[in-house]
């Protein structure tokens, strides 16, 4: 059902999940733990789903907090529940309140877990490739600190995305990572088909992530793409033309 991080489990009065599509009660394209307010999905057990989730972290259901994503670099301070109705338009979450599960929804793109258990401040983070080129794991570390956190004390954990081999992008994708750093160009490398590349997202994100000081990263190095046992994945649903697929959720919450 869940993915774990051994740097953030090894965190005390922190709990965190990197949720698999295993262990739920949805069916047929959305087998089984499907997380999507947004999908076509039958909302009751979308609810039910998210119940099961919010259990495994220690939360209440109406406190998994997740937003409606929009590739951005813009993040949130959560101080209290807010309603799937009241879903803020953004791609990263922090708090310092225990009993609070801030969450990343993903289908490929990459989720990453932040936490200073010395500060008690947890972060969430939706790393597509335009948010991650934006800055959205900057952003959120930024936001950490306003709390009180420190990033030579933050722990990161990258978890299941798509990964380079099965990550075709076109030439204006690199071109838009070269030309706000031209060394961004080792995260790419050739494809079959002419002027396309294999992006390392996960690879970029790390490499962030470190540039920005973080004390410790981790890489759960699991792909959504090849493994549909186990994973939602928005880009394998593209390419057999399926009408739609699930959505995942990362959570990480304080522990009272």
């Amino acid at each position: 059902m869940m993915l774990h991080a051994p740097s953030l489990a090894a965190l005390p009065g922190i709990r965190h999940a990197f949720f698999t599509r295993e262990g739920g009660v949805s069916d047929g394209l959305y087998a089984s733990l499907n997380a999507g307010f947004g999908s076509g999905d039958d909302p009751a057990r979308v609810a039910e789903n998210r119940a099961r989730m919010a259990a495994a972290v220690g939360v209440v259901p109406e406190n998994l907090l997740s937003a409606i994503q929009i590739h951005s670099a813009d993040v949130i301070v959560a101080e209290a529940p807010w309603t799937p109705a009241e879903r803020p338009k953004l791609d990263a979450i922090v708090t310092r309140r225990p009993g609070l599960a801030v969450c990343a929804s993903t289908a490929d793109c990459g989720p990453v877990l932040f936490a200073d258990p010395e500060a008690r401040v947890v972060g969430a983070a939706h790393a597509g490739w335009r948010g991650a080129l934006a800055g959205v794991t900057d952003a959120t570390i930024a936001a950490m600190e306003r709390l009180g956190a420190a990033r030579e004390r933050i722990v990161a954990a990258i978890g299941p995305m798509i990964r380079q081999p099965n990550y075709e992008v076109g030439p204006e994708v690199q071109a838009q990572f070269v030309a706000q750093d031209p060394g961004y160009a080792r995260f790419f490398a050739p494809s079959s088909r002419d002027g396309h590349a294999l992006f390392d997202l996960a690879g970029y994100v790390a490499a962030r992530l470190a540039a920005a000081g973080i004390g410790r990263v981790e890489d759960v190095g699991v792909c959504t793409y090849a493994e549909e046992a186990r994973f939602y994945s928005f880009r394998r649903a593209t390419h057999r033309a399926e009408p739609d697929y699930g959505r995942h959720v990362n959570a990480i919450a304080l522990m009272p």
